[in-house]
């Protein structure tokens, strides 16, 4: 070949690769630790294994195919397994978020986040979220150390619905096992098996076919950039607790969250909502000291309806998890009961 040629050749390569590179989307990566960063002592533990071993740069070595998809880059914001995820964590992560999508050079954040509480994180950020660029929310059922480790190919699948321009607008997703999930509306339903977060009533956003996004739906419920929730400047966040329903369901627990002081409540009924007369004397007292109460259903689907003979707020849809994330967003707000039973039928 004609020296000119080989070097008018290569300088074209050169040139369609830097073009390539800095055209792809830029997204980063926030890992905070969980089943997807664990090891366990051999290859077919799936259980007893320790969570948020491995840090972000070597998930990211793991899956050298994110660099056809994306210029991918991380930042380690916790390495816990998600049972101790705290509120303080979590807007820390929000307020992470904000600045990153900020950005003009960043396109899109992939978050990897044990499963246990993934659900709660997601739906905060879906709340709280400042921008229509995507958020994904990525984990796995087993750990880094397994020999059919799901990890490694539900973070590729979270970068490219990530990389995505059609993900723009549809608020905070949850992408595992080839499913595109909600925030407001995926939850685990599972201890153990990979097809864990679903949305039983209202289904998936779209699913992931041959490494390709495939959007069916959007979310009607305000999220992201329509929501008024701000917390980029909060230092923190109020305090709610989750009081569980059941037969003998005693009064004495509503005394000691008055007593802590606690900001919000949260009753998970039976059935619809369904409050005991023990139940119902601690609520009304807890109201009576200042405190907002939300009924919810322990069941995990269905609506909570308002009921004029039954005290408290009610949690429309949200189970009592998601309704905790809610109402400690809706206080930073307001303690206005009427603008907070609209937050529950809007967000």
């Amino acid at each position: 070949m004609n020296i000119r040629i080989f070097i008018a050749v290569a300088l074209l390569f050169i040139s369609q690769s830097i073009f390539s590179a800095t055209t792809q989307p830029h997204i980063v990566i926030l890992a905070t630790g969980g089943t997807i960063a664990g090891t366990a002592a051999n290859t077919t533990q799936t259980s007893g294994y320790k969570s948020g071993e491995i840090g972000v740069q070597t998930l990211i070595n793991a899956v050298p195919e994110m660099k056809n998809i994306a210029r991918v880059d991380g930042q380690q914001i916790a390495n816990i397994g998600s049972e101790n995820m705290t509120s303080d964590i979590i807007l820390k992560l929000s307020q992470q978020v904000n600045t990153l999508l900020a950005r003009d050079d960043v396109d899109g954040v992939v978050i990897t986040h044990g499963t246990d509480t993934l659900d709660e994180t997601a739906y905060f950020l879906n709340l709280t979220v400042k921008s229509d660029k995507p958020v994904v929310f990525t984990a796995a059922m087993r750990p880094a150390t397994a020999i059919s480790a799901d990890g490694a190919m539900n973070l590729l699948e979270a970068v490219t619905v990530a990389a995505d321009p059609n993900a723009r607008g549809r608020g905070v997703m949850v992408v595992l096992n080839d499913r595109i999930g909600s925030a407001r509306f995926v939850t685990k339903t599972n201890a153990t098996t990979l097809d864990t977060f679903k949305a039983t009533e209202q289904g998936y956003l779209g699913i992931i076919v041959n490494g390709t996004p495939q959007f069916e739906t959007r979310v009607e419920k305000v999220h992201t950039l329509r929501s008024v929730f701000d917390v980029r400047n909060l230092r923190k966040l109020p305090e709610v607790v989750i009081i569980y329903g059941y037969q003998d369901d005693p009064e004495y627990m509503y005394d000691a969250a008055i007593s802590h002081h606690v900001d919000g409540i949260i009753y998970a009924g039976t059935g619809a909502g369904s409050v005991s007369v023990r139940s119902e004397a601690g609520i009304r007292k807890a109201e009576e000291a200042g405190i907002i109460v939300i009924r919810s259903s322990r069941t995990g689907n269905g609506v909570v309806p308002v009921d004029k003979g039954q005290p408290g707020l009610v949690a429309d849809s949200l189970n009592p998890a998601k309704a905790r994330i809610l109402l400690m967003t809706a206080l930073t707000q307001t303690k206005n009961p009427e603008l907070i039973q609209y937050y529950f039928r809007t967000y």
